[in-house]
């Protein structure tokens, strides 16, 4: 989890559930399309898909909350009433929660079956939260802290949202170091056979809670017991566990040091006994590394090179990759986290990845010792009745429709030109024209053997630089010769240049004032750890959906008890 290491820088059967998908469509007026998504979820090579004919892709756009820490009760029920929570949480675009839980929550009946909501706060002199849960949840105040754990997955379910139950750590407590005992298998907190008797109490719980998709097995193995020997067996006997009690969920399954790990896989197979449903996970966080003090261009490359190599390979070699934990502060006043933030939304629209962002809290009932802890890192402000960042929000929203995958066939493959440090695309501003807007409406490009971008749908049209500081602009395709020819730039590998009428080299940019797209001279190219090149930084990325796609919300229908999209307008 995201504090662990912010310290170095400071019941329906599901097989018979189907789910119900209606869509507005702008092309040129609004109408309906229905998609009808079946569950449980599988696995399609490196995407997940849904139980369907045709198996269409079900990308996880997740945000992480805490259920972990010394309360073991779902933060921010003290603050906001849960179904209140939820609601809040499909308006920001999420369609599924990654729910945190301590290991002895489900193997310590006297704890997790005896212990109420309010014997936990009050053991924590938390008089304040439990007066907040008589304001906003008084019926979950006197649940057992397991029944409370269950009103939470279910008012989740309410609210059309997926769930991921990931075990966080063993003893309840803020994760992690490399020695705090919960680390690794052999650990004080971690006996490999109570985890695996916890993982199967936990999955044969929500067996037939069909909202409930995935098992991460355990966060962010570590420490100085780590070791590949140990984790081939007791990740597979966990695996096997879960799979064994309840076939029907995804096993989502971590590596070493923090999450940051799995390149061992290269060389020796994860092998299990059951087939389409082994999902890989990953944590990514700009604090890890310095994104300063350096060429950013250099930095993002290099980085997005080791995560490739760490566990990027594992898309190519089928697996569905899950980045359950990537966050930034969302003050937005940290340099360092901005500045990864723009490289991570470049790799994850490339490859359209699936993700869970950390953290919706905005506070914590207490957290190592501070009660009422502030979280910047969280989506929500202190009272979790706000959006700390809706700017950052409004970035993220980018990424959360697929861009393409099993099912999504709504167009030939082509590449859209998406800005990562805003979340826009390459859009039309007028006939000849272009600026940054929003993805559902980007244009779409193809790239020729001679370098030409010319658009996919109008091939008539090609992408002109004429001068320095000026706009580009579409011109008629007459012939190659009367394009540009645009090549990749910088270790970033993500600044379009070209060479204009009066032999100037330049790449795309933006304007400030207008948004519109300009050419500009090629920043950051030498070793110049000032300088910031976000602006012209664009990833072409491949892309089979429709133009004016809203984005899917997933809802419960009470009375046919399926998952029901609401109809959204793009506009």
């Amino acid at each position: 989890m995201l504090g662990c290491k912010r310290r170095l820088n400071e019941r329906e059967g599901p097989m018979e559930r189907f789910f119900f998908i209606s869509v507005f469509l702008l092309f040129p007026l609004f109408f309906i399309m229905n998609i009808t998504f079946a569950f449980p979820l599988s696995t399609d090579s490196r995407w997940i898909v849904d139980d369907g004919n045709k198996g269409r892709r079900v990308k996880l756009t997740c945000v992480n909350w805490a259920s972990h820490l010394e309360t073991a009760v779902a933060e921010g029920l003290s603050k906001q009433p849960l179904d209140s929570i939820g609601a809040k949480i499909v308006s920001m675009g999420f369609n599924c929660v990654r729910l945190t839980w301590p290991l002895y929550l489900a193997t310590d009946e006297s704890f997790s079956g005896i212990m109420t909501v309010r014997q936990s706060l009050r053991k924590l002199g938390l008089l304040e939260a439990i007066s907040g849960f008589q304001a906003n949840n008084p019926y979950i105040l006197d649940l057992p802290l397991i029944k409370a754990f269950q009103e939470v997955v279910s008012s989740l379910g309410k609210n059309r949202l997926l769930v991921i139950l990931d075990n966080h750590i063993s003893q309840p407590g803020w994760c992690c170091n490399d020695n705090d005992g919960n680390g690794f298998f052999g650990d004080r907190y971690l006996n490999p056979q109570l985890w695996i008797r916890g993982l199967k109490n936990m999955a044969t719980m929500f067996a037939n809670v069909s909202n409930v998709v995935g098992m991460s097995l355990r966060n962010e193995l570590r420490g100085p017991k780590q070791n590949i020997k140990d984790w081939y067996k007791y990740m597979r006997e966990g695996a096997e566990a879960v799979h064994s009690v309840n076939p029907n969920i995804l096993v989502i399954v971590s590596g070493l040091n923090y999450e940051t790990d799995l390149s061992f896989l290269r060389d020796k197979p994860f092998e299990i006994t059951f087939r389409r449903k082994l999902v890989f996970e990953i944590h990514w966080y700009g604090f890890w590394s310095s994104w300063e003090g350096d060429n950013l261009n250099k930095i993002c490359g290099r980085e997005t090179e080791n995560i490739m190599k760490m566990s990027g390979f594992l898309l190519e070699k089928g697996f569905p990759l899950f980045v359950s934990e990537f966050g930034i502060d969302q003050r937005g006043n940290n340099v360092n986290d901005n500045r990864f933030l723009s490289c991570f939304m470049a790799l994850a629209a490339d490859l359209d990845l699936d993700w869970a962002l950390w953290t919706l809290a905005g506070s914590y009932y207490i957290r190592e010792k501070t009660i009422g802890y502030d979280e910047t890192y969280g989506v929500l402000d202190w009272s979790w009745s706000s959006i700390r960042n809706s700017t950052i929000l409004q970035m993220i929203s980018a990424i959360q429709s697929p861009f393409r995958g099993p099912g999504l066939m709504e167009t030939h493959p082509k590449k859209i030109i998406f800005h990562p440090s805003t979340g826009l695309c390459i859009v039309r501003k007028s006939l000849f024209q272009l600026k940054l807007g929003s993805c559902d409406r980007s244009e779409s490009f193809r790239l020729s053997s001679q370098r030409v971008l010319s658009l996919a749908e109008e091939k008539i049209l090609c992408l002109k630089a004429y001068e320095k500081g000026k706009s580009v602009k579409l011109r008629l395709y007459f012939s190659e010769s009367y394009c540009s020819r645009w090549k990749l730039l910088s270790e970033s590998k993500m600044q379009l240049s070209s060479i204009t009428k009066n032999g100037e080299s330049v790449c795309l940019d933006v304007d400030s004032d207008s948004n519109n797209i300009v050419t500009k001279s090629c920043k950051c190219l030498e070793e110049d750890a000032s300088c910031d090149p976000k602006s012209q930084w664009f990833k072409v990325v491949t892309s089979t959906r429709s133009r004016f796609r809203a984005n899917p919300f997933l809802r419960v229908s009470p009375q046919s008890k399926t998952f029901l999209q609401e109809p959204l307008s793009v506009f």
